[in-house]
C-alpha cells in the first residue's frame, strides 16, 4: 500500500468518524457520552483535515490547503472545550466555529473542489459566521442550540461527504 493510499484511508475514516460521532453527540442526552463522542469526532476531523491540507499543498492548491488547515485549527478549539461541558464550552465553541467559517470560506473559493461542494461550504461558512458573531456579541449559544448552530451541522457533514468524494475520485483518476 502506498503512503498516499494509507493517508487517504486515514482521512476517509477520520471524516466518517467526524460525521457520525459529531451528529451522534449532538443527539444524545448524556453529557459524558456526548463529550466522549465529540472528542473522538474532533480528533478524527483534525487528523483528516490535516492530511487533506498536506495533500492539497502538494498538489499546488495553497488556498484549499490553508482552508483545511484553518478548519483543523477551529476543530482543535472545539475539542478544547468539549470536556468542560456545553455551558463552559461557549468561548472555545465561538472561536472554533469562527475558524470553521473562515476555513470553509477559503475552501469555497478553491477550484480544486466540485462546484456543489464549494456551494455547501459557502452556505456553512455564512451560518457559522452568524453563530460566531452572535457568541462574540454576548449570546449564550451552546453547540446544541437551535435553530443555529444545530441546523448548520448538516452542511458540514455534506462538506465531509464532498471531501470523501474528492479523495475517492482522485484515487480512481
Amino acid at each position: 500500500m502506498t503512503q498516499q493510499r494509507r493517508n487517504d484511508i486515514i482521512a476517509v475514516v477520520g471524516l466518517n468518524l467526524g460525521a457520525t460521532l459529531g451528529v451522534g453527540g449532538t443527539l444524545v442526552s448524556s453529557d459524558s457520552l456526548r463529550q466522549i463522542l465529540w472528542t473522538i469526532d474532533g480528533v478524527g476531523v483534525v487528523v483528516a483535515t490535516s492530511l487533506l491540507a498536506v495533500r492539497f499543498f502538494r498538489s499546488g492548491d495553497d488556498l484549499a490547503a490553508a482552508g483545511f488547515l484553518v478548519f483543523a485549527l477551529g476543530e482543535s478549539l472545539l475539542i478544547s472545550g468539549t470536556a468542560a461541558g456545553l455551558d463552559a464550552s461557549v468561548p472555545s465553541f465561538g472561536g472554533g466555529v469562527a475558524l470553521w467559517s473562515a476555513g470553509l470560506l477559503m475552501l469555497s473559493l478553491s477550484a480544486s473542489l466540485a462546484q456543489w461542494v464549494r456551494a455547501i461550504h459557502a452556505v456553512a461558512a455564512v451560518l457559522f459566521a452568524i453563530v460566531a458573531g452572535r457568541i462574540a456579541s454576548g449570546a449564550h449559544l451552546v453547540p446544541t442550540s437551535s435553530p443555529l448552530p444545530f441546523f448548520a451541522y448538516p452542511f458540514v457533514v455534506l462538506g465531509f461527504v464532498g471531501w470523501i468524494v474528492t479523495i475517492v475520485k482522485t484515487r480512481s483518476a
